[in-house]
Formats: structure tokens, C-alpha cells, sequence
């Protein structure tokens, strides 16, 4: 249907579209241990190229929105997440991304916390996946995801980007929960903890955290800057690269 002489013709002769996609990061509780792991909701096509797989949540991009406003809005329209982190990613336009037409997908990615993640609904054609379980996703989707896991994976050494998987007020432990679901290995407790307690944004509260068995242990805040970075790989103004030295 896509490979016929007068398709690919008519094709080469059409301006290129422009999309938006969207990764959206959140933690979510593993299906076997109950700790968290990192997950992304993705949305089924339902119309051809390639319907019936999973897809990044996205669309075209109109004429009277802007880039981000368009990120926005597809994310609310495909999920009902409005998050309060969203970062330009990297434009994709590989020249044979969609079979049926040339395509440029300026992407954004998402953090958000568990409990916006929780409120998001699935349906048939809204599900949330494993970010390390996804099968063969449309487009270059799978290579998106990476991309992504990647820049995220390496904003981790800088202060901010931890803390919006939390809430305003957390644990030590559960910082260290975030650190080893998207680094997807196991940290030393104590270490992480020391190297924590030492870093100047890090706020001892005076609440602690309720309803566990053992001494609830104390709630901590984040005091430094949480914007999202303007350089990839640089920090943001007035915020300190973080270089814990982690051990397994």
C-alpha cells in the first residue's frame, strides 16, 4: 500500500510533517518485589502505519500552539497528565521513520510523581508499561525511549532531577528508591545515605514519616533549584552538579 512507484513518488514531492511525542517517566510499584521501577504510559494505534502497536502518546502539531503547548496538550488528551516537569528532548527525522509520509517528531519528556501516575487511566488503548519491558514499539519509538532513558539516566548526577519522581517532603530511602529504579541497580545504603545527608539542598525536616511498623524515619526536603536544565549536561543556574560516588 506504502511501496507503490506513484506513493513514493507523490511522498518525495510533500513537505515533511511535524509532530509531537512525548516519554513520560514515573515510578511504579514492580509486579514481583513491590519496589518501585521505572515505567511510561504508551498509546495503541489504531490506524495504519503500523496499527496495533504501542506508540509514545502524541500527534500533529497545529498551526496556532506552540511546541510546548502542543506537548501539553496531547499528553492531557491521550493520558490526563498535566506534568510539572516537561523538557524538550531531541527532534527525530529520520528519513524513513514512517512508511506513508516524512515525518519530524520534536519530543518532550515528563517526570512525574506516583501519585499523578496513579490518576492517569488505562484503557484499551492506554497502558501503562515497564520502561525496561516494552516489546517493539511503532515508528522509532523504542529508540526514542532510549534515547531518553539515556539523558535521564545521566541528569541523575545533578541535584534536581531526583525530586520530581517525590513529593515535597521525603525520606532518605525513598531517594534512594528513585536513584536505584532508574540507574536499574542496587546502591549501598549506608553510602547513599552519608553522601545524601552531606549535600547543602538536602533539608532535615522536623516530621517524620507515619505508619510503618518500625521508628517512622525523618521527612527531608529538596531546597535547591528544581528547573529543568537549559544546557543538556550542564546544571542550571544556581544549582551544584551532584557527583555521588555509588556503590553496589
Amino acid at each position: 500500500m506504502y511501496s507503490s512507484a506513484a506513493n513514493v513518488s507523490e511522498r518525495l514531492q510533500q513537505p515533511p510533517s511535524l509532530a509531537i511525542s512525548t516519554v513520560i517517566f514515573a515510578l511504579r510499584p514492580s509486579e514481583s518485589s513491590g519496589r518501585p521501577t521505572l515505567w511510561l504510559p504508551l498509546v495503541r494505534r489504531i490506524r495504519e502505519p503500523f496499527r496495533g502497536l504501542w506508540a509514545l502518546p502524541g500527534g500533529p502539531l497545529s498551526h496556532t500552539e506552540s511546541l510546548l503547548d502542543a506537548a501539553g496538550r496531547n499528553l492531557q488528551e491521550t493520558t490526563g497528565l498535566v506534568p510539572k516537569y516537561l523538557e524538550q528532548l531531541y527532534a527525530f527525522g529520520g528519513l524513513h521513520r514512517s512508511p506513508s509520509q516524512r515525518v519530524v517528531s520534536i519530543v518532550y519528556w515528563a517526570l512525574v510523581q506516583p501519585t499523578e501516575a496513579a490518576l492517569a487511566e488505562e484503557s484499551a488503548n492506554v497502558r501503562w508499561f515497564r520502561a525496561d519491558r516494552l516489546g517493539t514499539l511503532a515508528f522509532d519509538h523504542n529508540e526514542i525511549v532510549e534515547y531518553a532513558l539515556w539523558r535521564l539516566r545521566n541528569k541523575m548526577e545533578y541535584g534536581s532531577i531526583a525530586y520530581h519522581f517525590l513529593g515535597p517532603k521525603f525520606t532518605l530511602a525513598q531517594v534512594r528508591e528513585v536513584y536505584e529504579a532508574v540507574l536499574d541497580k542496587s546502591l549501598d545504603p549506608a553510602n547513599f545515605r552519608r553522601q545524601l545527608k552531606a549535600t547543602p539542598q538536602i533539608e532535615a525536616t522536623d516530621e517524620y514519616l507515619q505508619g510503618g511498623k518500625h521508628r517512622p524515619p525523618r521527612l527531608y526536603r529538596y531546597t535547591g533549584a528544581a528547573a529543568a536544565h537549559a544546557v543538556p549536561g550542564q546544571p542550571a543556574a544556581g544549582e551544584p552538579a551532584l557527583a555521588y560516588t555509588f556503590q553496589q
